[in-house]
């Protein structure tokens, strides 16, 4: 189902379940109906949002989570990574 996530991606993985975590809940979410519109079960979203575990998942369910926040994929990637880009220009 998934496979190890690698020491560089590990961080990225963390930041977007975060992210996920968050836009889930300014849309009023629970993790379970969230899960129910992304086509998973609960148990993976609670998985993918575990802000100590990085979890890695298919690109498939990464855009199925994106369409059911009814945000585009490349915003969400964004939003996980933007304290980086802050903390870099420092």
């Amino acid at each position: 189902m998934s496979k190890n996530v690698t020491v560089k991606n590990y961080d990225r993985f963390i930041r977007l379940g975060i992210a996920i975590a968050a836009l889930r809940k300014i849309r009023g979410l629970s993790q379970e109906k969230l899960a129910e519109k992304a086509g998973i079960s609960r148990s993976l979203m609670s998985v993918i949002e575990a802000p100590n575990t990085a979890h890695s998942f298919s690109m498939e369910v990464f855009f199925d989570i994106a369409d059911a926040l009814e945000v585009d994929p490349a915003d969400l990637i964004n939003a996980s990574v933007f304290s980086d880009r802050i903390l870099k220009s420092k």
